[in-house]
């Protein structure tokens, strides 16, 4: 799933300070599980700007909405009838979010309310790490199931390096290191005779097609 973690209130704070009526719109999706943009976190940032304005002798009304996914137009027609009340809106959402909100309302000053990190896994309550970079030309199948391009630290698609020690990355003692994540794995399978076969290098023109991506499924168009 889509990790995000929220922005400083200040950072918001600047940004809609010359408005009246802000909207504050969460995601009950990926944001909801990594708690940056679910219900509750409408419900603390929407109270922390009234209290913030208030004290400031401002009158802000702040309103609160959560979505299911804005990532799908489906869901962002639900605001469609009270979008118009407000002049801006701060989305929880993570960059695609936002973004698609923008695109379908876009005489409506929209701004973010958290940073998109990376897309990852839950690894205990309060902890995620990154495993996928999106990057559009799979190698898993090669590697044992374990990434080189979110996992190694130097992006490195034959490893490892020369610095890692002691199964750490040399850039951080704490950071396994990821290509002996993946020969330990490929030990494991029984499966080292993949090392005698070296990755050759992405073809990231092809992979990234010169702009953003787009997949089409056509029997789901039909």
């Amino acid at each position: 799933m889509i990790m995000a973690k929220p922005k400083p209130i200040e950072e918001i704070i600047q940004e809609i300070k010359d408005f009246d009526k802000v909207l504050v719109a969460g995601c009950n999706g990926c944001v909801a599980v990594c708690e940056a943009g679910g219900l509750k976190e409408v419900e603390i940032l929407a109270s922390a700007l009234r209290m913030y304005f208030a004290n400031q002798q401002k009158k802000m009304e702040v309103g609160e909405v959560s979505l299911t996914r804005q990532c799908d137009k489906e869901y962002l027609a639900e605001i469609k009838d009270r979008i118009g009340d407000y002049d801006a809106v701060v989305s929880i959402a993570c960059g695609a979010g936002v973004q698609f909100m923008t695109e379908m309302y876009n005489t409506m000053r929209i701004f973010p309310g958290v940073n998109t990190c990376f897309i990852g896994v839950t690894d205990e309550k309060g902890v995620w790490s990154e495993r996928c970079q999106a990057c559009g030309a799979c190698i898993l199948a090669s590697t044992g199931g374990i990434c080189p391009v979110a996992r190694c630290s130097k992006r490195l698609l034959n490893g490892p390096c020369g610095g890692s020690s002691n199964g750490k990355c040399e850039i951080d003692k704490e950071v396994p290191c990821g290509w002996q994540l993946i020969y330990e794995r490929l030990k494991e399978l029984g499966e080292l005779k993949r090392f005698e076969q070296p990755t050759p290098p992405k073809d990231w023109l092809t992979s990234r097609d010169g702009g953003p991506r787009k997949m089409t499924k056509e029997e789901s168009r039909l």
